[in-house]
């Protein structure tokens, strides 16, 4: 793990440079918070095997005490980065009730063929490698395309909201923004299922994170009325998670709510927030 952290990679189509803190892919390139970096490089380090989530927690998250729930909203994130997908998955596979294995080929950045490779059982044809990889690549840079795909094809309709990526405001750290993340996708699922709405998927919604642009302009490329927007906030051990509901064109606030929760199991959280934000949105967007 050491000798890795300070060497350039190339993980499947991204190359990874640990010095930078970022990853780039042809002409995208992704800042890495710390965390999401130590535990990329870790399971590029471990390519091949399986890692199991205690491990993950030991080495990744070393001196922070952290549930499980950290490695799950981890990876998850991390899968979104890189392009990768849960169900066909090219890089980050799950192994059921043991951890996680990374099946992209890894090597130092600037040699010559992968030094670490899929074992037999998860390697495909070379072709259908090389163009899963692409294809893999294209995702992360046609992420911002689809936000057009949805303004060309989509007129605004009355019950249409976008969920813009919850903000951690936890601490500088932002060591909850895996969790803030996880309830935007889960927000957008859960409505995305809701009859008569209309909702962007995340890969739109994601575009606009950490980028400050006048509500109107994101609802506007969104083919949106309304956006949902909402934030993090810890004190001893609580986590305070506020939603608050726009109506784009003149900014008025047409519903405003916090819930507070002891940071216990993150997912149950994630679950029963988003449950009773979906309920209160049916009673204010008509």
């Amino acid at each position: 793990m050491d000798r890795l952290t300070s060497i350039a990679l190339q993980v499947g189509a991204w190359r990874i440079d640990p010095q930078l803190g970022q990853m780039s892919c042809g002409t995208q390139t992704v800042r890495l918070e710390a965390r999401t970096l130590r535990l990329l490089m870790y399971l590029a380090n471990r390519a091949g095997e399986t890692v199991g989530i205690e491990e993950l927690l030991d080495q990744v998250w070393s001196g922070v005490v952290v549930t499980q729930d950290s490695v799950y909203q981890a990876v998850t994130a991390l899968r979104r980065l890189l392009g990768d997908d849960a169900k066909h998955p090219t890089y980050i596979v799950t192994v059921p009730r043991l951890g996680y294995r990374l099946i992209a080929p890894v090597r130092a950045a600037g040699e010559g063929p992968a030094s670490a490779v899929p074992p037999p059982s998860l390697q495909v044809p070379r072709a259908n490698t090389s163009r899963r990889l692409m294809l893999a690549c294209a995702v992360v840079a046609l992420a911002g395309i689809a936000v057009f795909y949805w303004r060309a094809s989509i007129a605004p309709e009355a019950r249409s909201v976008a969920v813009l990526p919850f903000l951690d405001l936890t601490s500088q750290a932002m060591e909850e923004e895996y969790f803030a993340d996880g309830l935007t996708e889960e927000l957008i699922d859960r409505l995305s299922s809701e009859a008569g709405f209309k909702v962007p998927p995340a890969s739109a919604s994601f575009f606009y994170k950490d980028k400050t642009l006048p509500p109107s302009r994101i609802a506007r490329e969104l083919g949106v009325v309304y956006l949902l927007e909402g934030s993090l906030r810890e004190s001893d051990g609580t986590l305070r998670i506020t939603a608050r509901l726009t109506r784009a064109a003149d900014g008025y606030v047409m519903w405003t709510t916090s819930y507070e929760r002891p940071k216990t199991d993150r997912l149950r959280i994630q679950d029963e927030i988003a449950r009773k934000v979906v309920v209160a949105l049916r009673e204010s967007v008509r």
